[in-house]
């Protein structure tokens, strides 16, 4: 039996791709959300949902928590889960292309979760296939469902996602997380984002151009953490990101450019919630984990939900109200 989820919820999601956070209008957004929600205060309920229906997760590039998400994801809705971790575990290691690849997928399985280093990679599989697919991340562009699972972890600590300053620290001109959350959080009324990196890790100009001033989100640059941290609502960590630089001399120079530490923290506000979409290295300080005020793990489980909802709507094995007229 298929479950029937809030009024505010769009019909149009079944069958549709997610490549980045724009594809999904504001009221989708909020409809998978909301979903969301729902299966973590009930998620007895939503156990044989996609009974019958198979995920695929593709990943080129290496990933723990988010593969391992969506594969848990698929698993708690009842369905089940193919696919390979790594590349040469593929026909693409025989030259096999990526169009192909897609295609073949297709036709077993009923979704697709692909990650992929090549900024684009993911559109290109979703024109190649039969079923919805899901971007996990291509590149340095998005990472759409680490943004669903930022956007419901503040909405959990905030209880809303407008009308907050939010910083931004770190790698913000490779972190693809980055830049599918600002270009979410761009969208809901009185954010104010703060800008916190090295010279040379800036967030990207076309960002600036294209998402920051047509929205006319207030954004101020900072190369000091201690500067910022006071005044932040959400903390958004990032750690310098080794696969995305050429020469390692500038990797070495950078990777230590902001360690938020004790020291740091008690800077910042009773009420700051701290993010990280993982994995660290160094950026945070193992002393902050018993802090109320770090919320990066409990980010992870929020993954799993926000995953379950997404997959269950595209699949249509969840209908919106609109479905029992």
């Amino acid at each position: 039996m298929k479950t029937i989820i809030g009024k505010n919820t769009e019909a149009g999601l079944k069958g549709r791709s997610l490549i980045e956070p724009d594809d999904f209008s504001l009221k989708e957004l909020e409809a998978v959300l909301t979903l969301a929600e729902q299966i973590v205060k009930n998620p007895e309920q939503y156990m044989d949902v996609c009974r019958g229906k198979i995920l695929a997760t593709l990943f080129f590039e290496p990933s723990t928590r988010t593969r391992l998400s969506f594969e848990a994801a698929m698993q708690r809705l009842g369905g089940t889960t193919l696919g390979f971790a790594e590349p040469n575990a593929s026909s693409t290691a025989k030259g096999e292309s990526l169009a192909d690849t897609i295609h073949t997928v297709s036709c077993y399985t009923d979704v697709i979760a692909m990650r992929n280093p090549k900024e684009g990679a993911a559109l290109l599989a979703s024109r190649h296939s039969e079923v919805p697919v899901i971007n996990a991340g291509d590149g340095g562009h998005h990472h759409p469902t680490q943004t669903l699972t930022d956007l419901l972890t503040i909405r959990s600590v905030k209880g809303k996602s407008e009308g907050l300053t939010v910083g931004f620290c770190g790698d913000l001109k490779f972190g693809r997380t980055v830049h599918s959350l600002v270009k979410a959080l761009s969208r809901y009324p009185g954010n104010r984002f703060v800008l916190i990196s090295p010279s040379e890790l800036e967030i990207p100009d076309y960002i600036v151009s294209r998402v920051l001033k047509p929205s006319g989100v207030p954004f101020t640059t900072m190369s000091r953490l201690e500067e910022a941290i006071p005044d932040l609502d959400i903390l958004y960590m990032t750690r310098v990101q080794k696969e995305r630089f050429f020469n390692e001399e500038d990797y070495v120079r950078l990777k230590d450019s902001y360690i938020l530490d004790k020291a740091k923290m008690n800077l910042a506000g009773p009420e700051l919630g701290v993010l990280h979409p993982l994995p660290r290295v160094n950026e945070i300080s193992t002393e902050i984990d018993s802090d109320p005020r770090a919320l990066y793990f409990k980010q992870v489980k929020y993954g799993m939900y926000v995953r379950m909802a997404l997959i269950a709507l595209l699949t249509g094995s969840i209908l919106p109200e609109a479905g029992k007229a």
